[in-house]
């Protein structure tokens, strides 16, 4: 008789859709979900079908009318509660994050603590969303009022497992919307936590739901004639797919894509400050984050800074300060386009590639990297790479430095280093980009101020977070009144 396979263990069950309240399987295959740390089995996932979809869809469009009919500080009361239990199981949540992505345990935390400003913010909205009124005339009164747009839909990417979520569901569900959520089918977990979460806020069934899989729900939501919005985080090239595609439909879209950023560093930029923010820029989350520094700008006499960059690189360790990439795709990808630097003639100053982590070698780590001389026309300078890999390209001077910032198709974000602010404000008015760092590497903006960037890395107006999602996530009702019959008249009233 032939053998019989053992059994695979898994240390949680598959991860199922949440819809109407309640945890339910979908109708399509198991994927396979493993831990980036040590290759384990870790999980599986509902690759789900448009049905599925549809019977999300259909639970969200039997709770807008409850829901958005309920005052704004009543909704929020719901996301008051949220936060404190996000604030009781902040260790849980941020260990598995590191398990279903590999973040480091501080780099998971600081995702759940980013999720809990998210939510900060929509608690605040009531103070916010106040709407206008104006006596335009003798007797005549103007206002406006923000109304849900409805259900909506919200695709997010592998990287950040929690806080990327948190960019969209708080804002969406406090203005009065019910929302889909589409995680990333390699790290499913903390969408089924999130789920669980809100519901013992308070949430009511149908408000949120959660549906796994691949492609085909990513089409259906853009096809679904009951989705108006749609907000998508991804790479550049399924963004621009998914905005064509569901504009065409008619919905809103707002879809962040890839970027490259640039760090221009300049003579006279502090030497500690600059090597350990651009080294915490590139390898931070492993590199894996659209903003990390993965072009550095090396303008006129910076040898030092290089040098120093380079040895605060070695002291990030895989398996201590750095975690793995999330696959083994992942990790072949990145080793191939710092091999192709290489046979192009850019000087390999630290070598990541080939790391093995003692009592992981099942992992998929790839050490920090550093390449110097790397011409512009290079892939690693033009496209998003992903991993922990810095590439340095050098330049004359300042103007120049700029213009291979600018030629870049993407725009998330740049920054410069330097003493100098004159110089800080001209790189700063003249950088195509759309969140600019001064002596910060990763120039995220805090609530309330959005995030979003220019050129091929967002498609849509407006952007996903802060102030910025209002109007995204709403739309605004005009009331004109007049109760004074004595109130004058004209060619409009």
């Amino acid at each position: 008789m032939p053998a019989t396979a053992a059994p695979v263990s898994r240390k949680y069950p598959p991860a199922l859709n949440f819809v109407a309240g309640r945890f339910v399987a979908g109708g399509g295959s198991l994927l396979e979900v493993l831990n980036p740390s040590d290759g384990a089995p870790l999980s599986q996932v509902t690759l789900s079908s448009a049905p599925d979809l549809d019977a999300a869809v259909r639970a969200a469009q039997e709770a807008l009318p409850a829901w958005s009919a309920r005052p704004i500080k009543e909704r929020v009361q719901v996301f008051y509660r949220y936060r404190s239990l996000l604030e009781r199981d902040f260790a849980a949540l941020a260990a598995l994050i590191t398990e279903e992505h590999g973040k480091t345990r501080a780099e998971a935390e600081a995702e759940i603590a980013k999720a809990i400003e998210l939510t900060e913010f929509a608690c605040s909205l009531p103070q916010i969303v106040t709407g206008e009124v104006l006596e335009v005339s003798r007797g005549v009164e103007c206002r406006t009022d923000r109304h849900p747009v409805g259900v909506v839909a919200s695709i997010v990417p592998f990287n950040f497992p929690s806080m990327v979520p948190h960019w969209t569901i708080p804002n969406a569900i406090a203005l009065g919307n019910c929302l889909v959520l589409k995680p990333s089918e390699q790290v499913p977990l903390s969408a089924g936590r999130i789920a669980e979460l809100l519901t013992e806020a308070g949430l009511p069934a149908g408000v949120f739901n959660v549906v796994h899989g691949g492609r085909e729900v990513v089409e259906a939501i853009c096809d679904h004639p009951g989705i108006a919005a749609v907000t998508f985080v991804g790479s550049t090239r399924v963004a621009q797919l998914v905005y064509r595609r569901g504009t065409a439909n008619l919905k809103r879209v707002l879809a962040l894509g890839g970027a490259k950023n640039h760090l221009l560093v300049l003579p006279d930029a502090d030497l500690e400050m600059t090597s350990s923010n651009v080294v915490a820029s590139m390898s931070g989350c492993t590199g894996q984050r659209c903003m990390a520094a993965s072009v550095m700008v090396a303008v006129g006499g910076t040898d030092h800074i290089v040098r120093r960059v380079v040895e605060h690189a070695r002291a990030v360790v895989p398996g201590q300060n750095l975690g793995p990439v999330i696959s083994q795709e992942a990790r072949d990808r990145i080793e191939r386009y710092v091999r192709e630097a290489e046979q192009a003639g850019a000087t390999v100053l630290l070598d990541g590639r080939s790391t093995v982590v003692p009592g992981r070698e099942g992992g998929f780590y790839v050490g920090p990297t550093v390449l110097d001389h790397v011409r512009p026309d290079m892939a690693i300078a033009r496209e998003e790479v992903f991993g922990p890999v810095l590439a340095i390209v050098r330049a004359k001077n300042v103007d120049q430095a700029l213009a291979i910032e600018n030629a870049s198709s993407y725009g998330n974000a740049a920054a410069v280093f330097t003493e100098s602010g004159g110089l800080a404000r001209y790189v700063t008015e003249r950088a195509g980009a759309g969140m600019i760092g001064v002596n910060v590497g990763v120039p995220v903006p805090r609530e309330p101020f959005s995030f979003g960037g220019w050129n091929d890395s967002k498609f849509g107006v407006g952007d996903i977070t802060g102030h910025g999602s209002i109007e995204f996530w709403t739309r605004t009702k005009k009331t004109t009144t007049k109760w004074n019959r004595d109130a004058g008249t004209n060619w409009m009233s």
